[in-house]
């Protein structure tokens, strides 16, 4: 079982729901998929909301080891994206050399201000925590005591590891930031780090028409054949 948990904020319920649908409809094994909601994890994630935190899940995407029971492996990926591949590829990149693997962006963001006025952090690492493959059983450290306590910084930029010698590097085909990185046919999944089609001021982005197209194809309802 391949499993995933999605960043869940209910300003983009429906990016959410889209992306899920894009892992489900092209995996070629069976896949878990988990919306990390703080509704539902009330009484674990206990921290309040720093005025820099841009979504919901800016810090509850560190508790998937534990919510994984620090075994096997899991991954996790910010909702504003979309997957244009086999979510099992991705998972057979798995190597126990690392105790968590990302693509290793070096992104600067241009701008101050991303969607919904929200402001946008620029700090080492960017977007490195947007996608994460967890070795779970090595990322023990990342206790719910310690998530809730830890800065912004500290956990997006994996000061919980021992060092950085312990992440691992995953092809950057699998985080390909939109209006960042220049286009690519081979884009695994695509991320909206500016803002997603699913927002009126983006609704014309790089793979916008990808985007609505899934969207689409997870509204369809057959319609069923009356006999006469």
């Amino acid at each position: 079982m391949i499993n995933v948990f999605i960043g869940y904020d209910p300003r983009e319920a429906v990016a959410y729901s889209v992306l899920a649908y894009s892992i489900q409809a092209r995996a070629s094994q069976p896949v878990s998929i988990t919306p990390l909601r703080l509704s539902q994890l009330q009484g674990v994630l206990s921290r309040e909301r720093h005025p820099l935190q841009s979504t919901d899940f800016s810090f509850s995407r560190f508790l998937t080891p534990y919510l994984s029971g620090y075994s096997g492996w899991s991954v996790f990926m910010d909702c504003d994206m979309l997957m244009l591949d086999d979510v099992a590829h991705l998972w057979k990149l798995r190597d126990e050399r690392w105790a968590v693997m990302v693509v290793k962006h070096q992104h600067v963001p241009r701008e101050t201000v991303k969607f919904l006025g929200e402001p946008q952090s620029k700090y080492e690492k960017k977007n490195w925590s947007s996608v994460m493959l967890f070795n779970n059983a090595r990322c023990r450290a990342l206790t719910p005591e310690y998530v809730n306590r830890a800065t912004g910084l500290e956990l997006h930029q994996f000061k919980w590891l021992e060092n950085d010698a312990l992440i691992g590097a995953l092809p950057d085909r699998w985080n390909h930031l939109v209006g960042y990185n220049p286009p690519r046919k081979d884009a695994a999944l695509v991320h909206y780090t500016l803002g997603g089609p699913y927002f009126e001021d983006y609704r014309d982005c790089e793979y916008s028409k990808e985007w609505f197209a899934e969207r689409d194809a997870m509204l369809r309802v057959a319609t069923p054949v009356v006999a006469r």
